[in-house]
């Protein structure tokens, strides 16, 4: 059985560029036989090679947590991988033993019995930015994904995290306050129906500092996505972000009307902008919370993203970003004007964010016999092909850009759907971005 060093030490180990074993400690050597290979073969430890295999394709060091299994116990390491040419070095810090937890080691091979692997608890485990350190074969397997591809990727490239019935993510949570979690449902991206109940607990590294979680995920296959979605935002969140947006408000609108004495004309002109600002913010906050099909009726697509335009076209001269309007007669739709409105600020913003200078951004309408719909298209990077659906989730961004929450795109396409449209997406890397809100035409 493989045992603790005889004193405080890093347990040292090499591999080549297939990734086998080739140099190694005793202790090391003792777990790799244990695992059923031997020195010169394939890693036996599918934690600690997912460490050496980040390291390989990010090509820097890497230091992450990682359990090893004996067939009587488990390991708990800190495992240093370093490239070093076409090799990776390895030093194992903290060498821990632990009563079993989770599936014995045949299980986490991938092999054994069909009643063991009836068992499999779907490990995983992630640093501490909810970066992929290792899936259990039976977990990738179920998620249709390679464990090597997975390596290093955010879970969310492979998971869409879902809110509880009370509005949260009880990861996120945990992430935010460095604490075990359970309950944090969430959906395979290659299988929508294929449903998971994530819990997970907290990762230290050898000083004691957060390091990621580690957990297991039970399958619920064919659950009801319905069940799932929550309100974007809970009361307690609107009520904390609405007081101060309300005294931002009051502050601008004292400034326009000079209340506290005259001042610079360009001064005033800024608190009116201030106050244009706080009252859209707020209007974003509405439509986080409230049903937009309650208040449905005719709304003039056009004269809107007219609207829209006037609203950002100091935004857009500040990046020297021109905006065309292509329509200039009523185009009818089906819809609700505030949610309308919202959902084109939205688009809009987002394509100035991501507007080469001097760049235009295009507004196109098409009209058919029951549909009128409004598309947004920019000249800026583009979205990469596995992005596209991805970008439409809360808190998910194609390029991550300072300023930027990544709930635009997510309120938009839940606005539009709940009005009997949608906003769908056409890009490809670098042709640019065109975002289309479709309605039903009145």
């Amino acid at each position: 059985m493989a045992s603790a060093p005889s004193e405080p030490r890093a347990v040292l180990g090499r591999l080549d560029k297939a990734g086998r074993l080739i140099a190694a400690d005793p202790e090391l050597e003792t777990l790799q036989r244990e695992a059923g290979s031997t020195l010169g073969q394939t890693l036996a430890l599918p934690q600690v090679a997912a460490v050496a295999m980040l390291a390989r394709k990010l090509g820097t060091p890497v230091g992450r947590p990682a359990v090893a299994a004996s067939p009587e116990n488990d390991i708990e390491l800190w495992v240093n991988a370093k490239p070093e040419g076409d090799e990776i070095a390895l030093s194992l810090e903290g060498w821990t033993i632990r009563p079993p937890v989770g599936p014995r080691l045949a299980s986490i091979l991938g092999g054994g019995s069909e009643a063991g692997a009836a068992t499999s608890q779907n490990e995983w485990s992630t640093d501490e930015e909810l970066r992929i350190i290792s899936l259990s074969a039976d977990f990738a397997k179920l998620l249709d994904v390679d464990v090597a591809d997975a390596a290093g990727a955010p879970l969310t490239r492979i998971l869409r995290l879902e809110e509880n019935d009370n509005g949260e993510m009880p990861l996120i949570s945990a992430l935010a306050g460095r604490r075990n979690f359970s309950g944090q449902r969430g959906r395979s991206r290659s299988d929508d129906s294929c449903l998971f109940v994530l819990n997970g607990e907290v990762v230290t590294a050898a000083d004691g500092a957060f390091a990621g979680f580690r957990g297991t995920a039970e399958n619920e296959k064919g659950g009801d996505a319905a069940s799932g979605r929550a309100a974007a935002i809970d009361h307690a969140l609107d009520e904390l972000l609405r007081s101060p947006v309300d005294r931002i408000i009051e502050s601008a609108e004292r400034i326009v009307e000079r209340a506290d004495g005259p001042i610079n004309s360009d001064y005033a002109s800024y608190g009116n902008d201030i106050a244009s600002a706080a009252r859209h913010l707020l209007s974003v906050l509405r439509a986080m919370r409230e049903d937009p099909a309650q208040g449905e009726g005719t709304v003039d697509l056009a004269g809107l993203s007219a609207e829209a335009v006037i609203m950002l076209e100091s935004s857009a001269e500040e990046r020297g970003v021109s905006i065309e309007l292509g329509a200039s007669e009523p185009l009818n739709a089906h819809g609700e004007e505030r949610a309308v409105r919202q959902i084109l600020v939205n688009l809009i913003v987002n394509a100035i964010r991501y507007s080469p200078e001097n760049g235009t951004i295009h507004l196109d309408f098409v009209r058919t016999a029951g549909t009128t719909s409004v598309t947004v298209a920019d000249q800026g990077p583009g979205i990469a092909a596995g992005d596209e659906q991805r970008i439409f989730e809360r808190f998910e961004q194609a390029q991550p850009k300072e300023g930027s929450t990544g709930l635009g795109l997510a309120i938009s396409r839940r606005l539009a759907r709940s009005m009997g449209g949608d906003v769908s997406l056409d890009s490809g890397p670098g042709e640019g971005a065109r975002f289309t809100l479709t309605l039903p035409a009145a």
